[in-house]
């Protein structure tokens, strides 16, 4: 697929999510989970909603900001790093988070779960030049 291909998809696929609560369309298989996340645009300052595959980790949530193993980081991650605080829907349920950069120390110990959890992320890590960043989705505390 091209890449407005999957910019479609994308699109098609949150719909049917928030449409269906995550039902049928909350999963890729294999366990892995899917959630909502809406950022605001950096330039526009428009919500943006993409599709994410995320790993559970203790009360943090784990995403993959690799674009489908492109060397350019992708959109959304640049709004996060613009405006870290977002809203995630998983189920019906939708709650703000705040993300950043997993640390050094993070990274070593939660990458090998992340890679075993969704092998395609190790490809997509193997694959580019840039260092992907784990991504850590945490809970937001109001007035921060």
């Amino acid at each position: 697929m091209s890449g407005r291909d999957w910019r479609v998809f994308g699109r098609l696929h949150a719909k049917l999510y928030e449409l269906l609560g995550g039902r049928f369309v909350g999963s890729v298989g294999l366990g892995r989970k899917v959630l909502l996340l809406t950022t605001t645009g950096r330039k526009s300052g428009l919500r943006r909603t993409t599709p994410l595959v995320y790993m559970p980790h203790g009360n943090q949530l784990i995403v993959y900001p690799s674009n489908g193993g492109k060397e350019a980081p992708p959109a959304w991650w640049l709004n996060l790093q613009a405006n870290p605080v977002a809203a995630i829907q998983i189920g019906r349920q939708v709650r703000q988070v705040e993300a950043r950069s997993a640390t050094d120390a993070e990274y070593a110990t939660v990458w090998p779960k992340a890679s075993a959890y969704n092998p395609h992320w190790r490809q997509y890590a193997e694959s580019v030049a840039r260092k992907i960043p784990l991504v850590i989705l945490e809970g937001h505390a109001p007035g921060r």
